[in-house]
């Protein structure tokens, strides 16, 4: 990991960091602020960003590539929670905010790019800067109605539904996700995905 100002490509990443759903409030100073506290890190595909379990939790800012959130259970099956991509972020926060364990994984589903900063310093930092610390909580409820938007549908809808209501709310990630994943994620398989394509259902 490097900070920002010591990256070779530090200006492009600035103006990455300028358009984040969060960040992007932050008066110029006060992101520069913020930025001796970031590092920047990349990713290949399969790589964990954080592990379900862990202690050790980062605010995650992606600022190229995608991310998948996932939880798993004892017999390695694992289940995806949502994706991430640039301008917006992934966080642990309601885990660190009740002193647990990180309930989820992180994992690169693309050659990713993304700055870190860890929890404490993060807290830290919003403490003294309420809009973000406001924007920022508002992100991580929505994240998380998001989900569970998500898991009910998966319950109430059938496959052909579960596919167009992915296609209507997210329609810049369903040509950029791997099928595979996106089948995962709608929880069918990827015969089945290809075939309702095939039928003209999707």
């Amino acid at each position: 990991m490097a900070t920002i100002a010591e990256h070779h490509e530090k200006n492009v990443i600035r103006v990455q960091l300028s358009q984040n759903c969060i960040l992007k409030e932050l008066p110029p100073q006060e992101l520069l602020e913020l930025e001796a506290h970031l590092e920047v890190a990349d990713y290949a595909k399969g790589d964990y960003l954080a592990h379900q379990g862990n202690r050790n939790l980062d605010v995650i800012f992606v600022l190229d590539g995608l991310l998948k959130r996932t939880v798993s259970n004892p017999q390695a099956k694992e289940m995806i929670l949502r994706f991430t991509s640039e301008r917006h972020m992934e966080a642990a926060y309601a885990s660190w905010k009740l002193s647990k364990m990180a309930s989820f994984s992180i994992v690169a589903i693309a050659k990713t790019r993304v700055v870190q900063i860890a929890m404490p310093q993060w807290a830290a930092f919003i403490e003294t800067h309420s809009q973000l610390k406001q924007l920022f909580e508002l992100e991580v409820m929505r994240i998380m109605s998001s989900i569970m938007s998500h898991t009910i549908s998966l319950h109430l809808l059938d496959a052909p539904g579960r596919v167009q209501r992915f296609q209507r709310k997210h329609p810049a990630l369903f040509e950029r996700l791997p099928k595979k994943e996106l089948a995962s994620y709608l929880n069918l398989s990827p015969e089945t995905l290809s075939r309702l394509k095939n039928q003209g259902k999707i």
